[in-house]
């Protein structure tokens, strides 16, 4: 185990020192930034659009349903919803310093843009399967951009990436925590989760749809209220822990001699791993749901980034700040945040963390299992590969249950980074079809409809298989 990760350490220092410091920040912000303002800030102007969008259940036409509006929200959050909310902001934090969740903030606001657009595609260009729908940045870009080889390029990474990598970081994030609350050696915990995922990701999307819709809400519902309390049994402090935030941002109050920069890079790398807006994982998700419109489910996957990052994440981040001992504490990660919590509210804090972490990242390793089942169904025939594409996320998941907390998180973030650049440079290319798509839906919602969307609509569309198109093989 020690060579091996020895190999990965000396690549992935590599390649992250690369992709983040020249390439991909400034593509996220800029590609962020061009959304929203090209959007007419479609994330502040339609916020209230997106809670009445996600109700509506699946449009049922020509036999086709897909899942509901509500099921591939759950399944992005389900994916979102992790190691990333409760230990990587910690990380963040314990490394960066508290300015880190003032860019993770920053960084989830302008990517609401970015998820509304590539979800918007994926949604525009999915293609009708056994279960429903399946699409995803593949398919809009061998599609509208009429890039195979993108497309091949960016179906292996995210396979690679969410099958396989982000699912070691959740195995091992759970693994962590159940030894912290319960001393369970890792081992037995790795064969536990093993166990569990195969059950689950054998039975196909509407088993992963159903188990994302009850876990998924549940657990954030008791998290979200057990870290309101927090914020309120600390009322007087929280006015101080937005200043520290702030001063730390821009420099003006150092913590563990990292500044302003170290601040901003693991705000920003956290930030993405824990909303993925602009990395093209979620649209994988959306491209399953039944709606009458594809800017339905760009608005649904722009809630999902608020919800992850604006809620889950700065309730970790406040109840790591708000705990005394955070900037000498030796642990990092979840057990972080587990002693934080313990420090505020008792020793079962411990337990309750354990236990809400197994859910949510297990929920996200099912997620991300999803993510990559699509690509694989993209890449090749169904069957033999994809039974051995299930066997390897199994085998990673024992993987990422034993290995250390610093190699895993360094492979996620590089391989995070290749896929995001990626998918940035495709819907920057494709961004004018997902505007127009935009101006279609507010069109008709002002005029008093419930949108809906025929592929007429929109002039000099190509390669649609749905939204009406299949009317023309009948």
């Amino acid at each position: 185990m020690e060579s091996v990760e020895k190999i990965i350490e000396w690549i992935v220092e590599w390649g992250n020192l690369i992709l983040w410091d020249y390439v991909l920040l400034y593509l996220l912000i800029g590609a962020g930034l061009y959304f929203t303002l090209r959007s007419r800030f479609v994330q502040f102007r339609l916020f209230g659009e997106m809670f009445r969008v996600i109700t509506e259940e699946a449009v049922e036409k020509s036999g086709k349903r897909g899942t509901n509006a509500f099921q591939a929200f759950s399944i992005t959050v389900a994916s979102r919803v992790g190691t990333g909310n409760l230990a990587g902001i910690a990380l963040a934090v314990a490394i960066g310093g508290p300015g880190a969740v003032f860019w993770m903030w920053m960084i989830a606001i302008i990517g609401m843009a970015s998820a509304f657009i590539e979800s918007t595609l994926a949604q525009l260009y999915k293609i009708p399967d056994k279960d429903g729908f399946r699409g995803g940045p593949a398919y809009y870009m061998e599609k509208a951009l009429g890039q195979k080889w993108m497309a091949i390029l960016f179906s292996v990474l995210i396979t690679i990436s969410f099958g396989f990598i982000f699912n070691a970081v959740q195995a091992n994030t759970i693994t962590a925590a159940v030894e912290q609350a319960f001393d369970i050696d890792r081992v037995w915990t790795g064969i536990i989760l093993v166990v569990l995922a195969g059950i689950i990701i054998f039975g196909g999307i509407n088993r992963i749809a159903a188990i994302a819709g009850v876990i998924v809400p549940i657990m954030a519902a008791v998290y979200i209220l057990v870290g309101l309390y927090v914020v309120v049994i600390n009322i007087t402090e929280v006015p101080h822990v937005f200043m520290l935030i702030i001063r730390n941002a821009f420099g003006l109050e150092e913590f563990f001699g990292g500044g302003a920069g170290a601040a901003m890079m693991y705000g920003i790398r956290r930030g993405l791993f824990s909303n993925e807006a602009g990395m093209g994982s979620a649209p994988n998700a959306a491209a399953t749901a039944g709606v009458s419109h594809p800017a339905k489910q760009g608005l649904v996957q722009s809630l999902a980034v608020f919800f992850d990052t604006l809620v889950i994440c700065s309730i970790t981040a406040f109840i790591v700040i708000l705990y005394d001992n955070f900037a000498t504490a030796s642990e990092d990660g979840i057990q972080l945040t587990q002693i934080a919590l313990s420090a505020h509210v008792g020793e079962w804090a411990s337990i309750f963390i354990a236990i809400t972490i197994f859910l949510f990242a297990f929920s996200s390793v099912i997620g991300n299992y999803y993510y990559g089942e699509t690509n694989v169904s993209f890449l090749v025939p169904p069957g033999l590969w994809l039974n051995l594409y299930r066997v390897l996320v199994l085998g990673m998941v024992m993987f990422g249950s034993l290995a250390s907390i610093q190699v895993v998180w360094d492979m996620a973030d590089m391989f995070m980074a290749m896929m995001a650049v990626v998918n940035l440079i495709a819907i920057l290319l494709l961004g004018k079809i997902a505007f127009a798509v935009l101006q279609d839906y507010v069109k008709k919602r002002k005029a008093g409809e419930d949108p809906s969307f025929h592929y007429t609509d929109i002039k000099e569309l190509k390669n649609i298989f749905w939204w009406g198109a299949e009317e023309k093989d009948r």
